[in-house]
């Protein structure tokens, strides 16, 4: 464990369109199963893009929640790690490629990047109006929880 270590957990999405909310209600669902340490930090990132940039000042471990477009059946498990998620967002995997891409590359650019930055999600099944994510998601947004907590406690969060 590090000592200075500084985590962030970012919700990403749109509340609006169902399954591109995802990310948000995974945090939510996190909020409401587990107690985090002090040096773990919960943020609902919305659409916010750029305006999120202060927030990661002095973190050192980014985990993002998001609903990722690749290709792969909806509902499939995503995680992607450094380099490989600028990488993927600029073949527009993400619904928020602009924001989240630009947000770690002027991280980057000011030096505030954390060390470590993953991002789990899921690929979605509907993207249409709606509050609710959709069935299949529904059934889904667990083991993204899950796999958010292996993170976390693979970078030695102790979490109640």
């Amino acid at each position: 464990m590090t000592m200075n270590r500084q985590i962030l957990i970012l919700g990403l999405g749109n509340i609006l369109l169902q399954d591109e909310g995802l990310g948000v209600r995974a945090v939510e669902r996190l909020a409401a199963r587990y107690r985090l340490p002090p040096d773990v930090q919960l943020m609902d990132g919305g659409v916010m893009g750029l305006d999120l940039l202060p927030h990661l000042e002095g973190v050192t471990h980014l985990l993002i929640t998001d609903a990722v477009q690749t290709g792969r059946p909806p509902g499939s498990l995503v995680r992607l790690e450094g380099e490989a998620i600028p990488a993927a967002l600029s073949l527009k995997m993400s619904m928020h490629q602009v924001g989240l891409q630009e947000l770690l590359a002027l991280a980057g650019f000011q030096g505030t990047l954390p060390e470590q930055v993953v991002l789990w999600g899921l690929e979605p099944a509907s993207l249409d109006w709606g509050l609710e994510l959709s069935a299949l998601i529904g059934t889904q947004i667990d083991a993204l929880v899950d796999a958010a907590v292996g993170e976390l406690r693979a970078w030695g969060v102790e979490l109640a």
